[in-house]
């Protein structure tokens, strides 16, 4: 495993790069496609967010736990709390959402699983 001040640089980077990627997907796209690349890229972010966090976790559990917690996000919305909040509070909207919607979840798996082999690959060229 990288260092651990290198490995929360390139997490850093790569959070960057996902926000940047999810602004162009909304200002470029809309419809089906935006809708469910903005999914599996929030959960890119969260694994770019972990792997920040525990820079020395392996990708699979990086990718797992991020995985997991979109999860709990989007179950967390058939309380009606998340939309709640989301009422009142841009940032809530944006980390919480509002409205459940399964096939999210498979987007998020989708997510997990291109950030996970991103990961991967890049803890095999590092040795």
């Amino acid at each position: 495993m990288a260092a651990s001040g290198t490995g929360r640089a390139v997490a850093a980077v790569a959070a960057s790069g996902t926000v940047a990627a999810g602004l162009a997907v909304r200002a470029g796209a809309d419809g089906a496609f935006a809708k469910y690349a903005g999914s599996a890229l929030y959960t890119v972010l969260l694994c770019a967010l972990v792997a920040f966090c525990a820079p020395r976790v392996r990708p699979l559990m990086v990718a797992a736990t991020a995985l997991g917690l979109s999860w709990a996000v989007e179950f967390a919305q058939l309380t009606g709390v998340p939309a709640e909040l989301s009422a009142h509070s841009t940032a809530a909207r944006l980390v919480l959402g509002s409205t459940f919607n399964a096939p999210d979840l498979v987007w998020y798996a989708v997510g997990a699983a291109g950030a996970w082999a991103v990961l991967r690959a890049a803890d095999r060229a590092r040795g």
